[in-house]
């Protein structure tokens, strides 16, 4: 049995080697690495410690000036398509009665919300998927379906202060809402949740279910 040390050294050099691959955009590469890590873990291990933090990673190294914006958008297509591998996508009828809802806020990046979405479906939760939205669209449509419960995955720090201005506007139209939070951003500096005016802040995707269960949300 590999110990528990191992096991996060074994995590942390597979992450690295991700992020070498997606870096160079080498799709092939990164399908090795992926294939490789699902031998010793479970996807949703592999989705959110590997796939996930070396993406996370990347999005910093951008933000400092050490990646390209084309590198960006290439590793979250290629990364995308390597959960979608690991959690084929789930319809669910968007005229179902759900007071549960998540989206991307102002970041072109869907790995996270896609994680946490699949994650939650799996579950049992019947939550609908806004995909990535403005602030004004997304406040008028979490007011149009009557949310009351929206999951926010960001990816870039100023996604993340979006959150703030998004209560704001929901609150202007007189509905109230819980706004759970998660990304990166939030799990640099747990103290942004709360200076964003978040509910709750969730690290993983995990973290999510255990957060609509305490908030009495009924699975399907």
């Amino acid at each position: 049995m590999i110990s528990i040390d191992l096991n996060k050294k074994t995590l942390n050099e597979s992450k690295l080697e991700l992020d070498d691959r997606l870096r160079a955009v080498d799709r092939i590469g990164a399908e090795k690495v992926i294939r490789t890590s699902l031998s010793l873990y479970s996807p949703s291990v592999v989705a959110e410690h590997i796939i996930s933090t070396a993406l996370e990673d990347l999005g910093f190294a951008w933000e400092k000036g050490e990646a390209s914006l084309s590198q960006i958008f290439m590793a979250g297509r290629i990364a995308e398509d390597l959960v979608e591998h690991l959690y084929p996508i789930t319809p669910i009828s968007e005229s179902l009665k759900t007071r549960v809802a998540i989206a991307t806020l102002d970041d072109f990046h869907l790995l996270g919300k896609r994680i946490v979405l699949s994650v939650l479906r799996a579950s049992g939760f019947c939550v609908l998927d806004y995909g990535r939205q403005t602030v004004p669209d997304l406040a008028a449509r979490v007011v149009a379906d009557g949310i009351e419960i929206l999951l926010v995955s960001t990816l870039m720090l100023r996604a993340a202060l979006r959150v703030l201005a998004l209560r704001e506007a929901i609150e202007l139209q007189g509905h109230r809402i819980k706004i759970i939070v998660g990304g990166a951003p939030f799990r640099f500096d747990p103290r942004l949740a709360e200076e964003v005016g978040a509910d709750a802040m969730g690290l993983t995707a995990s973290d999510a279910i255990h957060i609509l269960t305490d908030l009495g949300v009924a699975r399907v």
